[in-house]
């Protein structure tokens, strides 16, 4: 897919950039990321960096970017998030634009890493209004129906009883509230500087119980390396954690990593190698959130 460049966009959205940031003297396009638009480091004549993300706004992915922004809206001035410094549409594009974070690089996971208790701090810090954002069920809809093709196809061998289990015990009620959730926490999305770590990219953002960022969280520290009950303890110390109920974050788990290990399997080959390794950190975070 032809990732979308700074001249691909309209003049008219240019204008409306420069307009708001000076004369923009270089655009480097984000390497990273696969997100569809433009998401770009912009300089300017006023020798500062602002971070630009764009999308046709006749396009399918323009929700993404909707999401993105409501959720800036609506989070607390505590979430470290990069400020967004201007929104509007020009042109036929929507427009974000934020301010550049210099020198980060996405957060180490792994055990002993020293960002570690940076992305504890940033993830207890998530907090604010999910507002017009979807609720957490829109974000799953499509983990149950890839969940259901992957049961009723017979997938999984000796998983799949504890998969069915998991699913049917739980109580999706436990998962919905109010709360801003980021829901798509993963090293790419943990930028840390090394003084500080930012949560980015937004596109995914949606409310329910706050405790949800945690629970999925947890695998993905378990994919970098950490032992699911050394997971757990990490997580075990976020905002909320007491209020969840196992069943429901065994539940999610298997969602989780049903939807990666189906994936594996027919997504497309160059994603297929990272969908396995997230697929076994989640099964290893499931059996161990079911005893096994």
């Amino acid at each position: 897919m032809h990732k979308l460049q700074w001249d691909d966009l309209s003049d008219a959205a240019r204008n409306a950039i420069e307009a708001r940031c000076g004369a923009v003297l270089k655009a480097e396009s984000a390497e990273r990321g696969i997100m569809p638009g433009v998401a770009a480091r912009l300089d300017t004549e006023c020798r500062e960096s602002a971070f630009l993300k764009a999308i046709p706004r006749d396009g399918p992915a323009v929700r993404l970017h909707l999401r993105e922004r409501a959720a800036n809206l609506g989070m607390a001035d505590g979430v470290p998030a990069p400020p967004m410094l201007w929104s509007g549409e020009a042109g036929g594009w929507l427009l974000l634009l934020f301010h550049f974070v210099d020198g980060g690089r996405s957060a180490d996971l792994s055990p002993g890493s020293r960002d570690l208790p940076g992305v504890l701090d940033a993830v207890s810090r998530i907090e604010g209004s999910g507002g017009v954002l979807p609720p957490v069920s829109v974000n799953l809809e499509m983990l149950k129906k890839t969940a259901a093709a992957f049961l009723a196809e017979g997938l999984g061998g000796s998983r799949r009883g504890t998969y069915a289990e998991a699913l049917d015990a739980l109580p999706w009620a436990a998962l919905e509230g109010d709360e801003l959730l980021h829901y798509d926490l993963h090293s790419g999305n943990l930028l840390a500087t090394g003084r500080e770590t930012f949560v980015i990219d937004w596109s995914f953002a949606c409310r329910g119980a706050r405790w949800v960022d945690a629970a999925l969280l947890a695998p993905r520290l378990v994919e970098a390396g950490h032992t699911p009950a050394r997971a757990e303890a990490l997580v075990a110390g976020l905002p909320t954690w007491d209020a969840a109920p196992a069943e429901a974050v065994t539940g999610l788990a298997a969602l989780w990593t049903m939807f990666r290990e189906y994936k594996a399997l027919y997504g497309p080959r160059e994603h297929r190698g990272f969908r396995t390794r997230a697929a076994e950190a989640g099964w290893a975070w499931l059996r161990h959130l079911a005893r096994w």
